[in-house]
């Protein structure tokens, strides 16, 4: 996903002034313009898929069906435009057009034009599950949020202790689930090991299906004991992340801009680095 900060400066100061007007409303966020633009796309983006669970109702789709398609060629006129414009507004077009967003961008208008171009309807159904990729759009606006900067923050700070407590929940199902196994046998619905590391992380998890189930005494001990570590094992994830808040907004308090909310890399810093705002003297 591209940052803002990581688009050159002194390119984009050479542009024309309609494409640095262009560039400052699709990707900036700090000027009127370009909050209206992330709200206008957000309110399409959710339009759009509401008009995809709609159409994928039976019922609304036979009554409503044309109605729905002729709106979704509209957002998807909307958004070529928008995918249009980003492209000619980036200072490194190709960059933008193979990154990730670059790529859920193109797949999010490509399945309309595919319908468009197809013959009969066998493959709407399909079209229509490709086209749910539009959803991932959203992803582009977390990075207008201040809060939406400090949970990932938080995630990438933690990320190894979380891999870490992934790890020792995997060794867990494992051998649990061949424990239980080798208990309950077959005859019991434990058809082999990697069913029963499913049964496992299922009751790991608190989910409980019911599907698969002990019949035996120490069987269902070994269950037990699953599910009360399941609980406690769901806490440890939750104060991961909880501690990596607490550290993050504490460093933010530190060295954030009044003005425009950007972090300082720097405890000894006088001004703000994007904006040139005088940052408290507490810093």
């Amino acid at each position: 996903m591209e940052r803002e900060n990581e688009i050159p400066k002194d390119k984009i100061r050479e542009y024309a002034p309609w494409r640095r007007t262009l560039h400052d409303t699709i990707f900036g966020y700090h000027t009127w313009q370009g909050r209206f633009f992330d709200l206008a796309l957000l309110v399409a983006i959710l339009l759009s898929v509401l008009m995809i669970m709609l159409e994928s109702v039976n019922s609304i789709n036979d009554e409503y069906g044309e109605i729905i398609r002729i709106i979704e060629v509209t957002f998807t006129a909307i958004f070529t435009l928008e995918y249009v414009a980003r492209i000619i507004s980036h200072p490194k077009p190709i960059k933008y057009v193979l990154s990730f967003m670059g790529i859920v961008d193109f797949l999010s208008i490509l399945p309309t034009y595919l319908m468009l171009l197809s013959i009969g309807t066998s493959s709407f159904a399909i079209l229509r599950s490709i086209r749910l990729i539009r959803v991932f759009r959203i992803l582009k606006l977390t990075r207008y949020m201040f809060g939406a900067r400090e949970l990932q923050n938080a995630l990438w700070n933690s990320r190894h202790k979380i891999v870490v407590f992934l790890g020792s929940v995997l060794c867990i199902v494992v051998v649990m689930g061949t424990l239980l196994y080798m208990v309950e046998g077959e005859e019991h619905g434990f058809t082999s090991i990697p069913t029963s590391i499913y049964w496992a992380i299922v009751t790991l998890t608190t989910v409980g299906y019911g599907d698969i189930a002990p019949e035996t005494v120490l069987g269902q001990g070994i269950a037990s004991a699953i599910m009360i570590m399941g609980y406690a094992i769901l806490a440890v994830p939750t104060g991961i992340v909880t501690g990596e808040i607490v550290n993050e907004k504490r460093r933010q308090g530190m060295n954030k801009c009044q003005r425009c909310q950007s972090i300082t890399t720097r405890d000894d810093a006088n001004y703000c680095y994007k904006c040139g705002e005088r940052l408290p003297a507490s810093n």
